[in-house]
């Protein structure tokens, strides 16, 4: 990279990331709760007892930089309102602050965070994306993939068993299970599985407010390598169509009328890594959720009816999506509660699935629990996860193969946790398999 480029680099940092990084700080200081559940790496690892205190401030809690809220009904309102959009962009809907702060520092790479990707439009492009990839997502296109997901946790669990009596469940199994799936679906190389996995954990930064320096140069190197694999993937795509969501949204492109350049590249990238960075948390969220609580996977052993349930539970105690930011496009009510043009609000859905206006003793883990799915791990509204009925076939698929395989499956060391606040998940989880299936 040329000296002009890191320049305009730092600059986008500094903007968008140093200052508020700097007053965050400030605000942790002085005991701020918000604040450090963003920077306390003690709070960040346990932050279920904090988000019960952000509730217990306020409906509404101003830390002097954003809104925050851990009540389910407003975040709810908020997630479903018109009046709220996405944070991100130079769109004239977006803070006039953070549209400085993009204009200032100049374009990077086609992040998640960046316009024209799905995470940071609201409709009319938003719904005009999604229209052109829904169908590969829906109920009946998930059903039809379930088989080929067995295959897929069956071929992988193998691997694990012929590897001997331990393993690490989110490198050998967490990670390549949804990557395969989106791979195959996209029409992805497989070889590149892990590579993808590797660009993802870059990507997943920029996702974070507050990034050190560090944190986003990587975080851009990453985003730039994947886009421009995905751009020359394009011209392979162009000369080998096939039956899958890329060749699709290769020819809406070509078209000339329904994508341009950037926003076929965007949805691609975004399509690409979403299809597994969630899934992976939600698998390893699981395992360390259900090896922690053998009475629930003794239930689920004896009445597998529950496992579907047993998903909607793992992604309400241990949200793979932890936080989601919005903007108020005009003065406005909601849910009681009064917002002014451009405020942005932390919607914290991580401590809204705690809530126990909505989920009886909240801290509890339970697999039958009647209302589990009312979660908003998922989003809710416009921005409702494309993938939602895929992630939760997969989490049923991988979680329940992986337990069948090795029943007596536990935790052969301290799991470490991802370094990402938004997204939260597993690192890494040494596994001691099952002896009388390893090798079998």
């Amino acid at each position: 990279m040329g000296a002009v480029a890191e320049v305009r680099r730092a600059i986008r940092w500094g903007l968008r990331h140093g200052m508020v990084r700097r007053a965050l700080e400030k605000r942790e200081r002085e005991g701020d709760i918000t604040a450090r559940l963003m920077f306390d790496a003690d709070v960040i690892a346990d932050p279920f007892p904090h988000y019960a205190a952000v509730r217990a401030a306020g409906r509404v809690v101003d830390n002097g930089i954003v809104l925050n809220t851990a009540h389910h009904d407003l975040a709810t309102a908020i997630l479903r309102s018109p009046d709220f959009g996405v944070v991100g962009g130079p769109s004239g809907q977006a803070p006039a602050a953070l549209r400085l702060a993009v204009a200032a520092g100049g374009r990077g790479p086609l992040g998640p965070v960046e316009p024209p990707s799905m995470l940071a439009t609201d409709p009319p492009d938003h719904t005009r994306y999604r229209k052109l990839v829904t169908r590969a997502f829906s109920a009946k296109a998930v059903a039809a993939l379930r088989s080929r997901t067995e295959e897929i946790a069956t071929e992988l669990l193998d691997g694990m068993a012929a590897k001997g009596s331990s393993a690490d469940l989110i490198e050998d199994y967490a990670s390549l299970l949804p990557a395969t799936v989106i791979a195959e679906m996209l029409g992805a190389p497989l070889e590149m599985r892990r590579q993808f996995l590797h660009w993802g954990e870059g990507a997943a930064l920029s996702l974070d407010a507050g990034l050190t320096w560090a944190q986003f140069r990587r975080s851009e190197r990453d985003i730039k390598a994947l886009q421009e694999w995905m751009e020359g993937h394009f011209a392979h795509v162009r000369r080998h169509p096939g039956d899958n969501i890329l060749s699709a949204l290769v020819h809406a492109h070509d078209d000339g009328e329904r994508l341009t350049e950037d926003e076929l590249t965007s949805i691609a990238m975004l399509l690409l890594a979403a299809g597994f960075e969630t899934t992976v948390n939600l698998i390893g969220n699981g395992v360390g959720l259900l090896t922690a609580h053998p009475d629930q996977l003794a239930l689920l052993r004896a009445e597998p009816q529950h496992w579907p349930r047993a998903v909607d539970e793992i992604l309400r105690v241990d949200s793979p999506v932890q936080r989601t930011g919005r903007v108020a496009h005009r003065d406005t009510e909601v849910a009681g509660e009064r917002f002014r043009k451009d405020r942005v609000i932390v919607v914290m859905l991580g401590a809204a699935n705690r809530d126990p206006a909505v989920f009886t003793d909240p801290d509890r883990f339970d697999v039958t629990r009647a209302n589990a799915g009312d979660h908003l791990s998922f989003s809710s509204g416009a921005h409702f996860c494309l993938g939602a009925a895929l992630a939760r076939m997969e989490g049923e698929v991988g979680l329940r193969a992986l337990f069948d395989r090795f029943p007596d499956l536990t935790l052969a060391g301290t799991p470490r946790r991802r370094p990402t606040r938004v997204l939260r998940g597993y690192a890494t989880m040494p596994v001691r398999l099952s002896p009388a299936t390893v090798g079998a």
